[in-house]
């Protein structure tokens, strides 16, 4: 008995339809980042492991997955070796390579290798898949796509406004309304250190990022639990229960950290970003959220986070800026600042709210309808001459009952199909039918094309 087909839990296959909508968005991001001077690169879907190991935290390395050398692999490791089952040890001896975890990592080996052929500042955009040998759930995928932009070798917060302004017009072509929120790494380190309490920063914030969750009360438990001082947590409430507009709240954390150099320099720069999008306008609210707090033991300076205001779902895109991408690789005090869209949660959220463009499910515009080999003979012509103008058409591949071949039609959402019988072949035009209204009249070429085209 043939073995029943599977695939990988974790992956996914995508059909034509799932496609159309994926290219969809992708190429709705690529054209934004073009249009702000960002260029393409790719890196291989395997890194050295030695590139990959120890970047991501104990956690990360074990959901590296980590590729078999080639050939006999159990060459060079001994009988004792295969004994110990010590899989760490002969994970490093049986495995050279691993898929890549993310794009950030690659994209920083990929800096200090052609630091000599970049212009700086660079700005590179990555669309590609990476892995994770994470337990697959709702949402959760071993096998994954990031859509990367990442601006390098500048410290200008113009950066920063320009990524925002790019998420404002992507989301906006998507018809997706969202907030975007903002906040910054120093502001967090300055309330931690007016606080006395500069070594628990990553206790407090992680604590204050659930306040939409839990609410103030058990935030401020939570603190508590966490051995923050009553003192501390007193303090702190005026940033907890921060109500008005971003100035407001600007005006508010600036008078809690007046004594913090680096809480004061993260307002600075949070004025700045603020000030300027105001000034260029975006389509989209922007706000300024303390609560926020994204990888504290990466990002520097400002973070980012996007949600979809119309639907329940987790961040669809987020960002910061860091100061040491290429460190990890001996090339320390690079700058750089970068944002992620959450493609697989972008296209959740389309499905859910209904907003993919019809024509865009639709790979074929036109079918030409089959009776025989004199009437394709005869509509051959007349399809490489529409296809010339830009049209997707295709013929039936077969002499088949009428009923099959709309049936296709009807299956692919092909919104027009051609006929020609002697009559048509007799006048040297052709029956275009509108599957959409039903309506159907006869046409020349040019006639053709201009009644799809418009």
């Amino acid at each position: 008995m043939a073995q029943k087909p599977s695939i990988p839990k974790g992956t996914r296959d995508f059909g034509p339809e799932e496609m159309a909508k994926r290219n969809y968005i992708f190429n709705t991001i690529k054209d934004v980042y073009a249009l702000y001077g960002f260029e393409q690169i790719e890196t291989p879907a395997m890194e050295t492991l030695q590139t990959l190991m120890g970047k991501y935290g104990e956690e990360g390395d074990k959901l590296l997955f980590k590729i078999l050398n080639s050939g006999d692999y159990l060459n060079k490791i001994s009988d004792e070796e295969l004994n110990e089952r010590n899989s760490l040890h002969l994970a490093s001896k049986l495995c050279e390579k691993g898929l890549r975890y993310d794009l950030t990592v690659p994209f920083a080996r990929y800096v200090v290798m052609h630091r000599d052929e970049l212009q700086l500042p660079f700005k590179r955009y990555q669309i590609q898949p990476v892995w994770r040998a994470d337990r697959p759930q709702k949402g959760r995928y071993r096998e994954f796509y990031q859509c990367d932009a990442d601006v390098v070798g500048s410290d200008s917060l113009l950066n920063e406004v320009e990524l925002m302004q790019i998420v404002d017009t992507v989301f906006t072509k998507f018809g997706i309304r969202i907030q975007i929120k903002i906040n910054n790494r120093k502001i967090l380190s300055g309330i931690a250190e007016v606080l006395d309490e500069a070594d628990k920063i990553i206790d407090i914030t992680v604590a204050i990022d659930k306040l939409e969750k839990i609410g103030l009360e058990n935030v401020n438990a939570e603190l508590k639990a966490g051995g923050i001082t009553d003192e501390a947590i007193e303090k702190l409430q005026p940033i907890l229960t921060m109500q008005g507009s971003n100035e407001d709240k600007l005006k508010t954390i600036e008078k809690v950290l007046e004594s913090s150099e680096v809480g004061l320099k993260g307002v600075e720069e949070t004025r700045f970003i603020l000030d300027t999008l105001n000034s260029v306008g975006l389509n989209n609210e922007i706000q300024l959220d303390l609560t926020l707090a994204r990888g504290l033991n990466y990002y520097t300076g400002a973070i980012f986070e996007v949600k979809a205001l119309d639907t329940p779902m987790g961040s669809i895109t987020g960002g910061g800026r860091y100061d040491n991408l290429t460190g990890i690789f001996g090339m320390p005090g690079l700058s750089g600042v970068g944002i992620s869209f959450g493609a697989d949660r972008i296209y959740d959220v389309l499905n859910t709210l209904e907003l993919y463009p019809k024509e865009m499910l639709s790979s074929t515009q036109v079918l030409f309808i089959n009776f025989g080999e004199k009437e394709t003979a005869y509509c051959l012509p007349f399809i490489a001459e529409i296809r010339k103008s830009g049209i997707r058409a295709e013929i039936f591949p077969d002499k088949a009952k009428m009923k099959r071949q709309m049936n296709y039609a009807n299956a692919k959402n092909i919104p027009y199909v051609v006929f020609a019988g002697e009559d048509e072949i007799e006048k040297g035009k052709l029956m275009l039918k509108d599957m959409q209204s039903g309506e159907q009249k006869l046409v020349t070429a040019k006639e053709l094309i201009a009644s799809v085209l418009k």
